[in-house]
């Protein structure tokens, strides 16, 4: 039986054609391909400055050691997240809190930030981390009015939203443009919308903050020139290798002439699952981004009312594995793993429990089948009226 799981990459000859042409060229790191990537990128993204680098882990590094984030700065994220940021900001030594989420899109909103900063009595913030859980850029024309407010720096964990855009007084905003932020961080991980294999990136409008990305991403290395004495460098701090490889770009660079073909199929996908789910849709909703959004729609997360199942989520995963089909969490709380539960601070976290509870991803990528996404559709509608009180 062939599993259909939750995502899965695309390749075709063109991406395989281009990944052999870097092989052939005399620098496979550090070489063309890295600035025509980051080129096209910031064409694509409408955006001044792209630095890429080994991962998203270490953009989000990056980014917190650009703002220098340092021991006891305070870091909001949150709850509902995957744990690259939180690592990155803890090792940094910062003083972290998490803050609840809706408990229907998963994500942070600016008035859970507020009540965050409230119940915690925090003063100054240095950073707050926003994150597009499945791809859908909520809310962050107002969590920009925040940080004017409160001065802090914002970084746009847009790792899920590569190919996603939304409206600000009637023109279109590409996410990674950082038009009301500091710092969008990205993934190129198989699962996201195009993939490098292994890779990441940074955008931001800041040349300052450009060079700085440059710097961390090579050990904090310097060099003065690559002609007379090119052996000769300076390390202004330390840092670690961070760099992308020339082969991992030229994927990169042949895949993002396909990215807003892959985030059509996958709201075309997304359509499809609501319309052939809608007589079930008092207890499954399909998260779809709001009327000003356009989604990439990483995934796609359903909310299950398990209250009118006499099954619960683990439950559904397994009966949806005996027929291929594998699912995932997206997230368990930070504040559930042993590492961090110092982190809940004696809180309840109420929305992210509910969020937790409720949601489930299931397939969506770009070859799909139709076949397979109607077996999806078809064994979850049946596990639902068969477990339904």
């Amino acid at each position: 039986m062939n599993k259909i799981t939750y995502n899965k990459q695309y390749l075709d000859n063109k991406d395989i054609k281009e990944v052999i042409k870097s092989l052939k060229n005399d620098l496979i790191t550090t070489g063309p391909y890295i600035k025509n990537f980051e080129n096209k990128l910031s064409k694509y993204l409408k955006v001044k400055n792209v630095v890429t680098c080994s991962s998203g882990t270490s953009a989000l590094y990056i980014a917190l050691r650009a703002l220098n984030v340092n021991k006891n700065d305070v870091v909001i994220i949150p709850a509902i997240n995957f744990i690259a940021s939180i690592n990155m900001a803890h090792l940094l030594g910062a003083r972290i809190y998490l803050c609840d989420v809706n408990e229907n899109t998963g994500q942070m909103t600016p008035e859970k930030l507020l009540e965050c900063i409230k119940i915690n009595k925090i003063k100054k913030i240095k950073a707050v981390i926003t994150m597009y859980l499945g791809g859908n850029p909520n809310n962050i024309v107002n969590f920009y009015k925040l940080k004017k407010k409160y001065n802090f720096y914002l970084i746009e964990d847009s790792c899920h939203a590569l190919g996603s855009s939304y409206y600000f007084k009637k023109k279109k905003i590409k996410i990674g443009s950082c038009y009301h932020s500091d710092i969008a961080t990205f993934s190129l991980h198989p699962v996201k919308s195009i993939t490098t294999g292994e890779g990441g990136f940074l955008t931001t409008n800041s040349k300052f903050l450009s060079e700085k990305f440059k710097l961390l991403r090579s050990h904090g290395i310097i060099r003065s020139s690559r002609g007379k004495k090119y052996w000769k460098y300076d390390v202004s701090q330390p840092s670690f290798n961070f760099r992308m490889s020339d082969i991992n770009a030229s994927l990169g660079y042949s895949q993002l002439s396909k990215l807003d073909k892959f985030v059509k199929k996958r709201n075309f996908i997304v359509n499809l699952y609501e319309n052939k789910l809608s007589d079930i849709s008092d207890k499954v909703k399909i998260l779809k981004a709001n009327n000003n959004i356009i989604s990439s729609y990483h995934l796609l997360i359903m909310i299950i009312d398990f209250k009118k199942l006499k099954i619960k989520k683990d439950k559904l995963i397994y009966l949806l594995n005996k027929s291929g089909i594998y699912p995932q969490y997206h997230y368990d709380p930070i504040y559930k793993f042993s590492y961090y539960k110092f982190l809940q601070r004696g809180k309840k976290f109420e929305s992210s429990e509910k969020y937790y509870q409720s949601a489930i991803s299931v397939p969506i990528y770009y070859s799909l089948s139709i076949k397979n996404l109607m077996k999806v559709i078809k064994s979850v509608k049946d596990i639902i009226k068969k477990y339904e009180k």
